[in-house]
């Protein structure tokens, strides 16, 4: 099993304890003494940079989140001066003020060492021919998965979001080994190869992030394409993609740069620590960030933690269950909570149904009911849907089946879900 950084990968759980300690202290007094915003947040929690005791005192660390981030827009809580930030990056700021990221030098190194190691995990060595398929602009996707891949040794091909026949041509003209971006684009790369009747023989493997995906996708990306299939994670405010880790050909879990980033599961609501085992948010600290170090920050995001021993591939960080949805995005339909994730996973048990669906939240005189359209092949009936719906989540959604290539195709991150606006009343 190839690494990146082999010493710092394989550290003992008491080097890995010993190390967050000295740099949970060092980037509490980084941030008091360089930006007022967490002066003033850690002095309103009573918390006293000197006499801080490092991983005894987290939990005494308040809570941060979205709204801290859009609050300060767009430079309120750097930790550096301006003049050394030298890129950044930000949210879509679809649902308000975007979250806005810089980065030192120091930083954009620290990115790129945690992708190198995802890379490497994933088996990529130097001189594999690497196509970054996400955009390259403001989301930090396709600069994350470049600064990785030439501190890796890669072949860069810097292709961005979008036109899938010219993405496939330059696959097949340069022999590309790796293909990062969303799940959501493989499967639009799988169907258009079909409709030509092409193949990516130099393919081997994928590395996919943004959207959450099942098992069961997995599974179809791996049989569509040929190639082994990678979790990444990562996401603006830990300074981007691949910063939090990735799983590895074990495939038991997300492995968690320890070294960089402390991660707690809590109670979602009252923000008290869980047990390891046990589902919750996932809390994040960054140890080696200097413009932007998030403290105790609440990502949305619902996991839990598998391990804090050994992995089978020889790495020694916690690992992390697959994001399994956010907390944001559950749904309640009759009476039942479930996540969009659980939908897709029981859609593709049915076989001859395809990877390509949508939720459709009606709202009909107050009450919600769930609508998904879907493709698949023919043969495949609407009674088929509901009851394997029915038996996963314990009530019938309405649906349709529509044929292959009939709805919209992304380019980019997929939208699952969407709200019909509720008719007039007369």
């Amino acid at each position: 099993m190839p690494f990146y950084n082999p010493q710092a990968e394989t550290l003992s759980r008491d080097e890995l304890t010993s190390l967050q300690d000295a740099r949970l202290k060092t980037v509490i007094r980084h941030v008091c003494e360089r930006s007022g915003f967490f002066r003033r947040k850690l002095a309103a929690a009573g918390v006293d940079p000197r006499g801080f005791r490092g991983l005894e005192d987290l939990h005494q660390l308040p809570f941060m989140g979205k709204d801290d981030f859009r609050a300060e827009y767009p430079l309120g809580m750097s930790c550096v001066d301006k003049r050394d930030i030298v890129e950044m990056h930000m949210s879509s700021g679809s649902t308000g003020t975007p979250v806005v990221m810089p980065y030192t030098e120091a930083d954009l190194a620290q990115w790129a060492e945690c992708m190198a190691r995802c890379y490497a995990m994933a088996g990529a060595t130097r001189g594999d021919v690497c196509q970054i398929t996400p955009g390259f602009g403001l989301f930090n996707g396709g600069f994350g998965c470049y600064h990785g891949a030439r501190a890796a040794g890669l072949f860069v091909l810097p292709c961005g979001a979008g036109n899938t026949a010219r993405q496939i041509k330059l696959a097949q003209d340069f022999g590309t080994r790796i293909v990062t971006g969303v799940v959501s684009y493989a499967v639009r790369i799988m169907e258009m190869l079909e409709e030509q009747k092409q193949k990516l023989p130099s393919l081997e493997i994928g590395i996919f992030g943004a959207e959450t995906f099942s098992s069961e996708m997995r599974e179809r990306i791996h049989r569509g394409l040929g190639i082994e299939v990678f979790d990444i994670y990562g996401m603006t405010e830990t300074g981007g993609i691949g910063t939090l880790g990735m799983d590895c050909p074990d495939h038991s879990g997300l492995h968690v740069w320890d070294d960089h980033y402390i991660t707690e599961i809590v109670d979602h609501d009252t923000g008290r620590p869980l047990p390891d085992g046990e589902f919750g948010e996932v809390v994040v600290t960054a140890l080696t960030r200097e413009a932007l170090p998030v403290l105790r920050f609440k990502t949305g995001d619902r996991s839990r933690i598998v391990s804090r021993s050994a992995c089978a591939c020889g790495r020694t960080h916690t690992r992390l269950d697959k994001i399994s949805g956010r907390l944001d995005d559950m749904l309640i339909i009759s009476g039942v909570n479930f996540f969009p994730q659980q939908v897709e996973q029981s859609l593709l048990k049915i076989p001859g149904v395809l990877p390509n669906y949508r939720m459709i939240i009606q709202d009909r005189d107050g009450i919600k009911r769930l609508h998904i359209d879907v493709e698949a092949e023919p043969g495949v009936t609407g009674f088929m849907v509901e009851k394997q719906l029915k038996e996963d989540l314990g009530f019938s959604p309405d649906g349709d089946i529509h044929a292959p290539g009939s709805l919209p195709r992304p380019e980019g991150k997929a939208k699952r879900v969407f709200f019909e606006e509720p008719a007039p009343k007369s």
